[in-house]
C-alpha cells in the first residue's frame, strides 16, 4: 500500500510539473523514497515524454541506482543525484527540473558559486520564518560525466531539505515529503523569476 501511495504521489507531481512545461525535451527527473532500510526509490524512466502517462513512467531502484528485479526501461541519467540525497539524508522526495529561469540564474551567478535571496515573503515556504531570513543556493559546474557531477553535488547534501543549482543544467530540490519538495521547487522558481524580472525592470528604467 505504501509503495502504491508513493507511486501515485510521484505521478501526480509529474503531471503537475509537466503542465507547467518544466520538462522540455524529456529533460528532468523525479524520485521518491519507497524504503528507508534498505534504501529504495522510484525514479522517472529515461527518455520518456513526461507530458504523457504510461505504466512505464517510473522504475524501482536500489541504494546505488540499479534496477530492482526485472523491469522494462532504465533509470534517468541523473539518478545518481537522487542516490546521494536518499543515502545521505532522510529526505522522502527529490525533484530535478530544467527551466529557462534556473538556467539563466545559474549562469549569471555561476562564477560566484551561489546565489542568496532575502527580503522575500516566499522564503517562508522554505521553512524560514524569521524577519530577515535569507536562503542560499549553491551552484556547481555541469560535469558531463554523471559520477563526477554526483561527486560535486554530494558535499551540498547535508540536511533533509535543500537545493543545488547545476550551472546551465537545472536545479535539484529535496525535502522530507513529496508535498514539501514540490512546494520548495515552486518557491525557488518564483525567486529565480522574480530576480530576473527585477533586474530587467531596473535596466529598462536606467
Amino acid at each position: 500500500m505504501t509503495f502504491m501511495r508513493r507511486y501515485e504521489e510521484l505521478r501526480a507531481i509529474k503531471q503537475e510539473l509537466a503542465a507547467r512545461d518544466w520538462f522540455p525535451g524529456t529533460s528532468g527527473n523525479l524520485a521518491i523514497r519507497t524504503s528507508g532500510v534498505p534504501v529504495e526509490f522510484l525514479v522517472t524512466a529515461s527518455g520518456k515524454d513526461k507530458r504523457q502517462t504510461t505504466p512505464d513512467d517510473f522504475v524501482h531502484v536500489d541504494a546505488t541506482g540499479q534496477l530492482i528485479g526485472e523491469q522494462s526501461g532504465r533509470p534517468s541519467a541523473e539518478t545518481l543525484l537522487h542516490v546521494e540525497v536518499f543515502n545521505r539524508t532522510d529526505a522522502g522526495c527529490s525533484l530535478h527540473v530544467h527551466t529557462i529561469a534556473n538556467n539563466v540564474i545559474s549562469e549569471l551567478y555561476g562564477d560566484q558559486g551561489s546565489i542568496t535571496f532575502s527580503g522575500q515573503e516566499i522564503i517562508k515556504a522554505l521553512g524560514h520564518w524569521e524577519e530577515d531570513a535569507t536562503v542560499t543556493v549553491p551552484i556547481i559546474p555541469n560535469h558531463a560525466d554523471i559520477p563526477t557531477l554526483a561527486a560535486a553535488f554530494a558535499p551540498h547534501v547535508t540536511a533533509d531539505s535543500g537545493a543545488v543549482l547545476i550551472r546551465n543544467h537545472g536545479i535539484t530540490v529535496w525535502a522530507p515529503t513529496a508535498f514539501e519538495a514540490k512546494k520548495h521547487l515552486e518557491a525557488f522558481e518564483f525567486l529565480f523569476n522574480y530576480t530576473l524580472t527585477l533586474q530587467s525592470c531596473r535596466q529598462s528604467i536606467h
